[in-house]
């Protein structure tokens, strides 16, 4: 399914991301091609489009042929009602018949059939989508990805994690192997759609017509892929959903948006960092699209459609040609440690930079550390993720590039359990070795900043009960490879990467070498720098990250001082419009 989600309260959003300061608005910069639909002729954005027809020739039984027409109704026409709240059943059939041609108008290409739209309430479809998240196996699979990403602690279940940001805010969703949208509307009360949604799950309802959505290729068999396939998926979707709204907002009649029913709660308990990964393809991927659609009109989006990119890296680089390098891995542990075959890909998943990223980003939002900019502020690391170069219309855009996971390559993740023990070995790999070093640079100082002691070269490296991630880590380079190694103790560092350059702790308790440099390496963060917000300059939490020093951060601003078919989204706040949803979690669960 292709869902749409809001958070329930758009107050209760702004203020869990009100650190992120004043960069969260709607009033962004709009697309240069919003709204506009340019002629079918020539090699630009409207190369091989259908034209639209004109209203004279729009008659409900000229059948699927015309574009901007759909069951007689025109796409320059207005519906007879100001509001969506408590639509009756020809009201909805109204509205859906004009949303359509709208759509084929945008998007210059005719529906084949009617798409069926249908309502739910929140408690049926809360009861239809608990605990859907599979196997005990896969949730344990599941609980070492999202720990070894530093985003959900030890101990915290990731899948309720998932299912609280989900929770209550699905306004609606598409579903490819049923082929009818379901709108989501409050117990009791008579159907309640937001237009921009409509609009949104009519494109996936097109694009399923057009390239079958239930065809794998679809459904990522990773972490990475899924998000690099919604990359084009959703993309698509967000990028048409922007250019109706231009028209909404230029010389349409449209709808008004109704006021959320609030049926997530409160909107600030959940976790940002499943939130920023999860909507990475809705701000990358409309970007994507429109760049294709640029430079080769929608039949290179049709063609990127039916060829996915296979990547995070390649949306967010917009980089078609992005190539991907090998992943070295061989399963050499010992002491009982165990794999989990059946799930991922024989064990493994691909978490990819969009992931990487929002790793170290979030340790900035959440904990306070800076760890991407070790010389900047615990504000600015923050705000790096706010500075994307280009922007949408409807919504705010979010960077997920950076220095430090801009030469991801590849990478694979495998679980590990022993009884009741959990671990993980994390092979990555990268473009060059100045690539890999940044990123092994990274790692350590996020480590670093969790534990009490700086890290010392070739030995595992332990973080103290105390916090969210305790345990002991091996993180070895070497040249473009950087494999990290997870165990709740060191000795288990050593049972999984018995081969490993590794040494235990010295058994007094000091660090050895403290130097953190290896081979050409940058200084790993070792020097003091590390990100850790106890040493009160680079990263101390009275730096501004609260907004007590004013919204540019200006005291500081130098940074010298201081397998089914389920695809779930959502937005972040009402200001920024529902984002409709991939798949990223249900999809291997057995």
């Amino acid at each position: 399914m292709r869902r749409v989600l809001t958070l329930s309260t758009a107050a209760a959003a702004v203020a869990a991301v009100a650190v992120l300061c004043v960069a969260l608005t709607a009033g962004v910069a709009a697309a240069p091609d919003a709204g506009a639909v340019p002629p079918a002729s020539g090699s630009g954005p409207g190369a091989g489009a259908a034209p639209s027809a004109s209203a004279d020739e729009c008659d409900p039984g000229d059948g699927t042929e015309l574009v901007g027409c759909w069951n007689g109704t025109h796409y320059e026409e207005s519906v007879g009602f100001a509001e969506t709240d408590g639509l009756n059943e020809t009201q909805l059939e109204a509205l859906t018949d004009l949303t359509m041609a709208r759509v084929e108008h945008v998007r210059q290409r005719p529906f084949k059939e009617d798409v069926p739209v249908e309502t739910v309430t929140r408690s049926e479809y809360a009861n239809d989508t608990a605990s859907g998240n599979g196997s005990e196996a896969f949730r344990r699979w599941n609980d070492q990805v999202w720990e070894a990403l530093f985003v959900v602690g030890d101990g915290t279940d990731a899948n309720d994690e998932i299912d609280s940001v989900f929770g209550g805010a699905v306004s609606g969703f598409y579903s490819p192997s049923q082929d009818r949208i379901v709108i989501v509307v409050p117990d009791g009360e008579s159907p309640d759609i937001d237009p921009s949604t409509l609009a949104h799950e009519l494109l996936h309802a097109m694009q399923d017509q057009y390239h079958d959505l239930t065809d794998p290729r679809y459904v990522g068999a990773t972490q990475d892929g899924d998000l690099a396939v919604d990359g084009i998926i959703e993309g698509e979707a967000v990028h048409v959903e922007e250019r109706y709204a231009a028209r909404c907002a230029d010389n349409w009649t449209c709808a008004e948006a109704p006021e959320s029913d609030g049926g997530g709660g409160d909107g600030a308990d959940f976790n940002f960092g499943i939130l920023q990964t999860v909507l990475q393809p809705y701000g990358d991927g409309a970007l994507y699209v429109r760049e294709l659609r640029d430079e080769g009109g929608w039949a290179a989006v049709n063609a990127t459609v039916n060829d996915p990119p296979a990547s995070t890296a390649e949306v967010i680089h917009r980089n078609p040609d992005y190539e991907e390098g090998n992943v070295t891995f061989e399963d050499a542990a010992t002491g009982g440690w165990e794999t989990y075959p059946d799930q991922g890909v024989e064990g493994a998943e691909t978490t990819g930079e969009a992931s990487m990223f929002v790793m170290f980003w979030y340790q900035s939002l959440e904990y306070r550390h800076a760890v991407l900019e070790p010389g900047a502020t615990v504000r600015q690391n923050v705000e790096i993720h706010l500075d994307a170069e280009a922007q949408l219309e409807t919504r705010a855009t979010y960077n997920y590039a950076h220095p430090v996971t801009d030469g991801w390559a590849g990478d694979e993740l495998y679980p590990y359990r022993n009884g009741d023990r959990d671990g993980y070995v994390w092979a990555t790999e990268w473009q060059t070795e100045d690539d890999a070093a940044a990123f092994r640079d990274a790692y350590v100082r996020m480590l670093t900043a969790h534990g009490d002691g700086e890290y010392a070269q070739g030995t595992v490296y332990e973080i103290g009960s105390e916090s969210d991630f305790p345990g002991a880590y091996g993180v070895e380079r070497d040249g473009t490879s950087v494999t990290i190694t997870h165990a709740p103790s060191p000795e288990g560092v050593l049972e999984l990467r018995p081969d490993a350059d590794l040494a235990l702790p010295n058994a007094d308790g000091s660090d050895g070498d403290t130097n953190g440099g290896d081979d050409g390496d940058a200084n790993g963060g070792d020097d003091g720098s590390d990100g850790n917000t106890d040493d009160g300059t680079d990263g101390n939490t009275d730096d501004g990250a609260d907004g007590s020093d004013g919204a540019d951060g200006s005291d500081s601003g130098n940074g010298s001082d201081d397998t089914d078919d389920s695809t779930p989204g959502f937005g972040v706040a009402a200001a920024l419009v529902a984002l409709a949803a991939v798949g990223l979690f249900a999809r291997r669960s057995a």
